[in-house]
């Protein structure tokens, strides 16, 4: 009897402790949920859409679909990222938050075919744009 009490006793000390770091876990969650994800595939050797429109000010989360079975690597000078997508792969990118404007970006193996520029908008024009286009 002794020690289920002791056990009893030790499980509310572990769970007043858990519980801050619930609550913290919790709060978080909103922000996560919130960030916007873009999606880019690569399909014979070019970028579809070629023009992706993001909000200004925020960071977003690019996921790049390789359809192509060789690999290709995304390239920009004006986001400063680069990533090798496999054949038939994916990768995740983050970038922002981005000042309004345009943001070039290509596939370094083949550059003249695969080609394409992130615009980013201030919130009014991101809102019309989205009200008019499927997200």
């Amino acid at each position: 009897m002794k020690n289920k009490k002791l056990k009893n006793k030790e499980l509310t000390k572990s769970s007043k402790k858990a519980l801050p770091v619930a609550a913290l876990l919790l709060l978080t969650l909103p922000v996560v949920a919130e960030q916007k994800v873009f999606e880019l595939q690569i399909k014979d050797h070019l970028f579809q859409p070629s023009v992706l429109y993001v909000p200004a000010g925020e960071k977003v989360k690019l996921l790049v679909l390789n359809q192509d079975p060789s690999p290709e690597e995304f390239e920009s000078f004006s986001l400063n990222r680069e990533k090798v997508i496999l054949g038939k792969g994916k990768a995740t990118l983050f970038v922002g938050p981005l000042q309004p404007g345009k943001y070039q970006f290509f596939g370094e193996y083949n550059p003249d075919s695969a080609q394409g520029v992130l615009i980013a908008l201030p919130e009014d024009e991101w809102l019309r744009h989205k009200a008019n286009h499927a997200y």
